[in-house]
């Protein structure tokens, strides 16, 4: 069955009568091996992914594909745990269901994270990189055909798609927890193999710092929605010839999940600054 604008429409809906009627403010999406939580704060509601979204879900190690709802400060608050790559065979469409879901459940921010490969070799595994813009080299875009007409405008200015002041609150926590955030641009490839040393090399003459192969799709569509976004990375490993050894999937899961408690921290201070009453 074909993805429409009208389908993901019905499907919030349907949702929102799930919810628990507590407002919306803002979603957080968490990449590979990232397992994001809120201590403090009271979980409301949970769902599997294949509950949520009206297309198959494929499994992915690192992910644990699960909608759930938290309050905070009398706010609701999306964690979306994994998210759709265009390497495993979604479409664009697909890939960005998350962020126009968010929008029509009442969200109006989008705070996601990825697991990425440094560009540069200044940037060591367990880095956080706050980004301040992307390059889209996937080959599509979620606003082709009837996704594009479905709202206003047909072209959207990416200009801010990483929002300034968004990222300003975000290196100001960082300084305030103790430890260092760098901003830089994301570059999004395909996937799913991993780049070449002459791809590392190209890409950072573009002016990429960091690589990897998800995010870009989803930015593109929640600024056509609307929403503001801030874009975190999580550094988990030199891209290939600036790394000394070959890349796994295995080493980006447990480079995460050594350093995701820096990410955890600054996400928790970014929740609370941002749905603080």
């Amino acid at each position: 069955m074909e993805f429409t604008p009208r389908i993901l429409e019905e499907r919030a809906q349907a949702l929102q009568g799930q919810l628990p009627p507590v407002p919306v403010r803002l979603a957080v999406v968490a990449g590979s091996g990232i397992n994001l939580v809120l201590p403090g704060a009271r979980k409301l509601f949970k769902l599997p992914y294949h509950e949520v979204f009206p297309f198959p879900v494929h499994n992915l190690i690192g992910h644990t594909p699960t909608l759930s709802l938290w309050e905070v400060h009398a706010h609701g608050v999306l964690m979306f745990h994994g998210r759709f790559h265009l390497y495993q065979g979604y479409s664009a469409a697909q890939v960005a269901a998350i962020p126009r879901l968010a929008g029509l459940l009442g969200a109006s921010t989008y705070i996601l994270t990825n697991a990425a490969g440094a560009l540069v070799p200044t940037l060591q595994p367990g880095s956080l990189v706050v980004l301040s813009d992307h390059l889209n080299l996937q080959g599509t875009n979620p606003l082709l055909g009837e996704w594009g007409r479905w709202r206003e405008p047909v072209f959207p200015d990416m200009t801010h798609a990483y929002d300034p002041e968004l990222r300003r609150v975000a290196l100001r926590l960082a300084r305030e927890a103790g430890f260092t955030v760098e901003e830089g641009v994301y570059a999004g490839v395909l996937g799913p193999s991993y780049e070449t040393p002459a791809e590392v090399r190209m890409l950072a003459q573009l002016g990429g710092t960091v690589v990897g192969m998800s995010t870009v799709q989803e930015v593109i569509a929640a600024r056509h929605f609307g929403l503001r976004v801030l874009g975190l990375s999580l550094v988990t490993n030199f891209a290939a010839g600036i790394a000394t050894k070959p890349l796994t999937h295995e080493e980006v899961l447990e480079a995460g999940a050594q350093a995701q408690s820096k990410l955890a921290t600054l996400l928790l201070a970014l929740v609370q600054q941002l749905v603080a009453p």
